[in-house]
């Protein structure tokens, strides 16, 4: 299996203290956060886009730049980059520009977005969500691959002739799609072939399979060989301690605080995926997909999930609420404690030599048994 740590900028008080860190030492700590995620060997590191609400991941293409200005060989990636709302010219642009800094180490995770505050931002309707999300896509994919695009959709202004600059490092970046709540989204991904990243993190496990099942399903279907089918998976947050009764009783505090801060914004909205469907620690640890436990727990619980999901790549994140150096604390654990429980039991081909799609700049210099 592969690792990632995403970090999708939440800037909020502290559910307990109400203490606030200051923006530029937030935005600093995620670019020592990837470069520690590095050091540890971890294989990607991940920022959100968020247009409304407490984030600082508005402008996660200015991020990038600077994760691949500081990094050398971790990959990059998003969760998500918020598609629907964007226009496909600016977006190939941008991302070639990280993709080429970086130096081939750029992958791009897509999706609508969870959040609808965005759309009348940006001055667009909710309810075309989904048709941006796939036109745009659609014109994304001509862009990265192809120069003198002649293009005429619904929603974008019509293209002649057109090139965007720069072009990527070495032919297009893999895009992945994410998935939360709807079935458009493994539907799109399967008909292209593309991998897919289940958000994981708010649902109760089953809500999360039924669509991983029906992209595989869909995948087939559309003549696609299965073994291009990856999968990432989220989590519901990452804590360690040397027994999960301490590790509950540690972070009972800031999950219980954030969780009543979101039920609370989000009141009489029932939909899937906006709040938490665990309550207390003990519900997130025991039948949610919370990362909250000893390490070996934590690791009995990835390879439990993986049991459902069968997915390559396990993501997590950092409660920034924690102290700082508590943090990279728990992300050092996670790395030399968790990983090689995990490592030795699965294994995959996803960025590998045996991944022809992998981002171009990965030195994988053998198969890499996990």
């Amino acid at each position: 299996m592969r690792f990632q740590v995403l970090d999708i900028v939440p800037h909020a008080p502290h559910p307990v203290t109400g203490e606030l860190v200051d923006p530029s030492t937030r935005l600093e700590r995620v670019v020592e956060t990837a470069v520690l995620a590095e050091e540890l060997g971890l294989d990607s590191f991940a920022v959100g886009e968020r247009h409304a609400g407490d984030f600082l991941s508005s402008a996660p293409t200015v991020l990038l730049g600077a994760l691949a200005q500081a990094t050398d060989r971790i990959l990059l990636s998003t969760g998500v980059t918020v598609l629907s709302l964007l226009d496909p010219v600016r977006v190939a642009e941008d991302y070639a520009t990280i993709d080429l800094l970086s130096r081939g180490r750029l992958e791009i995770v897509i999706g609508k977005g969870n959040e609808d505050k965005h759309f009348p931002l940006f001055g667009l309707d909710i309810a075309h969500q989904y048709d941006y999300l796939e036109e745009n896509y659609g014109l994304l994919r001509r862009l990265l691959r192809e120069e003198h695009v002649d293009w005429e959709g619904r929603f974008h202004a019509p293209l002649h002739d057109a090139t965007t600059l720069p072009r990527p490092f070495d032919g297009p970046f893999r895009v992945w799609h994410g998935s939360a709540t709807s079935r458009f989204a493994v539907e799109l991904a399967a008909r292209y072939g593309d991998p897919i990243f289940t958000a994981n993190a708010l649902q109760p496990r089953e809500n999360y399979q039924v669509l991983i099942d029906h992209y595989r399903e869909q995948l087939v279907a559309h003549g696609h060989d299965p073994s291009v089918g990856y999968v990432g998976s989220g989590s519901g947050g990452l804590f360690l301690a040397d027994t999960t009764e301490r590790a509950t009783d540690e972070y009972r505090a800031v999950y219980e605080g954030f969780a009543a801060r979101a039920a609370a914004r989000h009141v009489g909205d029932s939909r899937p995926g906006k709040v938490s469907s665990f309550a207390t620690i003990e519900d997130a640890v025991e039948r949610g997909p919370a990362l909250v436990g000893s390490p070996e727990r934590v690791a009995e619980k990835i390879l439990d999930y993986h049991a459902s999901y069968g997915h390559d790549v396990q993501s997590v994140s950092l409660n920034p609420a924690l102290p700082y150096e508590q943090q990279h604390d728990v992300l050092r654990r996670f790395a030399q404690e968790v990983v090689p429980l995990v490592r030795r039991e699965l294994s995959t081909t996803l960025w590998g030599p045996d991944d022809p799609g992998r981002a171009r700049g990965l030195a994988v210099p053998e198969a890499v048994t996990l």
